[in-house]
């Protein structure tokens, strides 16, 4: 290869898309010739040809001009091409095409599968919640007890980790029931609590703060020594 012919290929320069586009452009609705054929678009903006003909298109594939033509006008009624009017310097019109609307729709897509996945997560949370409950109750959950733990989440905004952490504090303080839990989980709010670390921190703190001093801790000769484990009573 030239010099000349070697300079003329990297001044071809390259065309960079989204591997996401690559990996999606079927769930976008496009079949391999409207994503190849925009693809080429792309090419002919990045490269300077704004506007290129059906025919300059199609010279790029295996498709004749009104084939072409079919194509570009699909895609401009489904809103995955647009064409813009502009105005250049001297006030003269022109236009060009844009791959702007396809992207919106990848965005929209990205976006809404990111949010389909949201909400499946919260649904499996939601689901593994109830199974631990009913394991550490020993017991299905009543319908009181099934609707006030939804409220936890739905209108109090209690992360499921925060939950399982406030059952965990009542069946170490031997309290088992949803008003004990309930309290945990409103004091904890009062007070910031939004993360399992602080959960745990606050809690340590708690029992830290309560912890008899030794004076209180001296057991008399004649009475026997009872060992007991200071616990938070939420409901006080």
């Amino acid at each position: 290869m030239k010099k000349e012919q070697f300079i003329e290929f990297l001044e071809e320069g390259n065309l960079s898309i989204p591997n996401y586009l690559l990996n999606n452009y079927v769930k976008l609705g496009l079949n391999e010739k409207e994503f190849l054929l925009i693809l080429h678009v792309h090419s002919f903006v990045e490269s300077g040809k704004i506007f290129p003909t059906p025919m300059e298109i199609a010279d790029k594939m295996t498709i004749d001009p009104t084939e072409c033509m079919e194509i570009l006008r699909h895609l401009l009624q489904k809103g995955y091409l647009a064409i813009s009017d502009e105005m250049d310097e001297y006030s003269i019109k022109y236009e060009r095409y844009s791959i702007q609307p396809l992207w919106e729709k990848m965005i929209r897509f990205m976006l809404e599968k990111n949010k389909q996945a949201t909400i499946q997560s919260n649904k499996d949370d939601e689901i593994n919640l109830y199974t631990i409950f009913e394991q550490e109750f020993g017991r299905p959950l009543s319908p009181f007890e099934c609707e006030t733990l939804g409220m936890w989440m739905d209108q109090d905004y209690h992360d499921p980790t925060i939950i399982k952490a406030a059952l965990r504090e009542a069946v170490i303080s031997g309290k088992l029931n949803f008003r004990y839990i309930d309290r945990i989980l409103f004091e904890w709010k009062k007070n910031g609590i939004k993360t399992l670390n602080q959960a745990n921190e606050y809690g340590k703190k708690f029992r830290k703060s309560n912890i008899p001093s030794k004076q209180q801790n001296q057991v008399p000769m004649n009475k026997p020594n009872k060992n007991t484990v200071p616990f938070y009573n939420w409901l006080d």
